[in-house]
């Protein structure tokens, strides 16, 4: 016979929960009591912000529903923007809250906000947990819908009177079925062949559902078959491996990249993984002339510049060895080499040997990707070093370089770290974050030190909002109200218990990174950046689209 918190934590077991993320409080505090005599790990955080990015960091590298939990009221909105970044970037999520009782929700009372309605909008599914009867339905439901399909947060509300239900119940948790992707339909993968046999000058564009369905083998047959370029979004960095010869790299920038002329020229985007929040389909189809193969596990959005000619729904890999197979015998004709090409190689080269200081934005790029292996992960904030590192960085096998850009929302880099150094902790983990950034969830340093969870923070550091200065700069001529002041990160380290690094010379960031990567505690490394090279770097594209 189990109590209906105990039950909640058999369900959470049952579902192969492992870690849960949060703050308790008041009227949630028998569920946390289960869950301290459970085989569940609580780590305790200092926001209930940074613990919803902690808990989608660690879904989005394990494709499993990581869980986040809050009081009610005030701990939940906070909890709020972590679980719609979860959504928007497509990444399992279960966040549990407390509430008020039932007696009390039908009136005006103390702490009680409609939280169900509030969480509607930014999830696959939200609901308030009526009896505790219904607890093993709802929690089955709640873990199927955030991992199914299309990944997402889903959200249930606890009434305190239910948290504190101390009658038995002889319920147990509801089996967890596993659903698997279709194979796809013959027929539309005849009316894909039919198209690329037409094709004179095919693209490729990898989203972030390459990366979860792990599609990286496939594609590379796919690609390696018949010649075909193959670029990325910032969420599908490393599906095709950067230093494959088909790769063309990142898409996302805001101005035209050398990877945008790549399909300037194409005739037919075959589109596998994508998703629309991704990248603006505007951006590689102004004209919505382009044939739009698109191959997802689910049916692509409606929208006037992403007209889909034939959709491939079902497993990704599945999708493309049958494209792989149909097409056996096609060659395509060779193409000139793409404009631009070399380019992104070019600029990353010169990166490494500029000596400036503050350091050049790409000489950062390339100590970063110096110290960390292939399979090592970085997470990599909003803002100008968003921009600068889903350009330049070379990233080699999928969720490897973890980038928000569906809500694009600052300052998860830094917890989402911890979170993903619990879900892969033989991966060295590096949280890149911009001043700005930095210091919206640095609380989470103590949670580091306390939990003893090894993290290594790199601040590029100028002193304002670098990617708004950027932008207000570009249309506008001048920039305001972007400036600030920053502590002394060194300090500021130390009074947590890290340990803090502070470069003064270019030369000087790499040997620092090793020794902090290599360190079992928390540093953080404090870097100066010339964000100068902003404009110059936008101004170049501008001239490339002039004369390409």
């Amino acid at each position: 016979m189990t109590k209906a918190a105990e039950l909640m934590v058999k369900c959470l077991e049952n579902e192969g929960v492992e870690i849960v993320f949060g703050l308790p409080g008041e009227e949630n505090i028998r569920f946390v009591q289960a869950l301290a005599s459970s085989t569940i790990r609580y780590v305790l955080t200092r926001h209930e912000q940074a613990a919803a990015f902690m808990a989608e960091m660690y879904g989005r590298v394990t494709g499993r529903a990581a869980v986040v939990s809050a009081t009610l009221g005030p701990g939940a909105i906070n909890m709020q923007l972590g679980v719609a970044d979860a959504t928007t970037n497509s990444t399992p999520m279960v966040a549990i809250s407390a509430q008020v009782g039932q007696d009390r929700q039908f009136k005006e009372s103390h702490q009680y906000v409609d939280l169900v309605s509030m969480f509607v909008p930014i999830t696959r599914w939200a609901a308030g947990v009526p009896t505790s009867r219904a607890i093993p339905e709802m929690f089955r439901k709640a873990f199927k819908l955030a991992e199914t399909e299309r990944p997402a947060a889903v959200y249930l509300a606890v009434p305190e009177d239910i948290d504190a239900d101390e009658t038995d119940y002889d319920l147990k948790p509801l089996p967890r079925n596993v659903v698997r992707a279709d194979a796809p339909a013959a027929r539309q993968v005849e009316r894909a062949v039919e198209i690329l046999r037409g094709a004179k000058r095919p693209v490729v564009l990898a989203g972030h559902g390459a990366a979860r369905a792990h599609a990286t083998d496939a594609l590379v047959r796919f690609s390696d078959a018949f010649g075909i370029p193959v670029a990325n979004t910032f969420h599908g960095k490393g599906v095709m491996p950067d230093d494959h010869p088909n790769a063309i790299g990142t898409l996302g920038f805001m101005r035209h990249d050398y990877v945008n002329f790549g399909f300037d020229h194409a005739d037919v985007v075959i589109a596998v993984g994508y998703e629309l929040q991704e990248f603006d389909p505007v951006r590689i189809n102004p004209q919505a002339d382009k044939k739009i193969i698109h191959i997802h596990r689910f049916p692509a959005e409606v929208d006037a510049h992403y007209p889909v000619d034939v959709g491939i729904i079902g497993d990704i890999s599945a999708s493309l060895d049958a494209l792989t197979e149909a097409l056996v015998g096609h060659a395509f004709a060779p193409e000139p080499e793409v404009p631009g090409s070399g380019l992104l190689t070019e600029e990353f080269a010169r990166g490494q040997q500029d000596s400036r200081y503050p350091l050049a934005p790409a000489r950062v790029v390339a100590d970063t990707r110096e110290a960390l292996g292939r399979s090592d992960i970085v997470l990599v904030d909003t803002g100008a070093t968003k921009m600068w590192m889903a350009r330049l960085y070379p990233t080699y096998e999928p969720n490897t370089c973890l980038i928000s850009n569906g809500l694009s929302t600052m300052s998860f880099a830094l917890p989402g770290a911890l979170g993903v150094k619990l879900a892969r902790p033989e991966s060295k983990v590096l949280a890149v974050v911009g001043d700005g950034a930095f210091l919206m969830n640095s609380q989470e340093i103590e949670t580091a030190v306390r939990e003893r969870i090894p993290l290594v923070v790199l601040i590029w550091e100028d002193g304002g909002y670098g990617l708004i200065e950027w932008k207000m700069d570009l249309e506008l001529g001048q920039s305001y109200y972007v400036k600030f002041g920053n502590p002394d990160i060194v300090t500021y380290a130390e009074s947590f218990g890290a340990k803090g690094y502070r470069i003064s010379h270019a030369d000087e960031l790499l040997p620092t990174l090793r020794t902090a990567l290599a360190d079992d505690g928390v540093s953080l490394i404090c870097c100066p950046v010339d964000y100068s090279e902003n404009l110059r770097l936008t101004d170049r594209l501008g001239e490339l689209d002039e004369t390409l």
